[in-house]
């Protein structure tokens, strides 16, 4: 899963023009991007993929894009499908793309509710 340097830098700076602010973080090998601590997209073998949900697999489906599969065939897919390369460089079809994954992290994260702690008591 390796990521060329350049390839990284072309991602993010395009994602940055579309729905700014866009990091990279190593990871795995890959680079996962993320908009604020929403993780949203990774990088791995210099293809974009982007999160997914059951309201934009399809359209991604559609166009014959692969899903993100780290462990090889055998294993299932994870919820990040490949990008088109022709969007990456248009800007708007881009940002309404990149929105649909941020909505689909934001929605995961919604439902990764944390146990909350019971609150420490003070010594008597």
């Amino acid at each position: 899963m390796s990521v060329t340097k350049s390839y990284q830098t072309f991602v993010v700076e395009q994602l940055n023009r579309a729905v700014p602010p866009v990091r990279g973080r190593a990871m795995f090998g890959g680079v996962g991007l993320y908009a604020g601590e929403l993780f949203f997209a990774l990088i791995a073998d210099d293809i974009l993929y982007l999160k997914t949900d059951d309201s934009s697999r399809a359209e991604f489906e559609a166009l014959g894009m692969q899903p993100f599969r780290p462990f090889g065939e055998r294993a299932g897919p994870m919820p990040y499908y490949q990008l088109p390369e022709q969007i990456l460089e248009d800007a708007e079809a881009l940002r309404s793309w990149a929105e649909r994954a941020l909505a689909a992290a934001r929605q995961k994260s919604k439902t990764k509710a944390k146990p909350k702690r019971a609150p420490r008591r003070r010594g008597a």
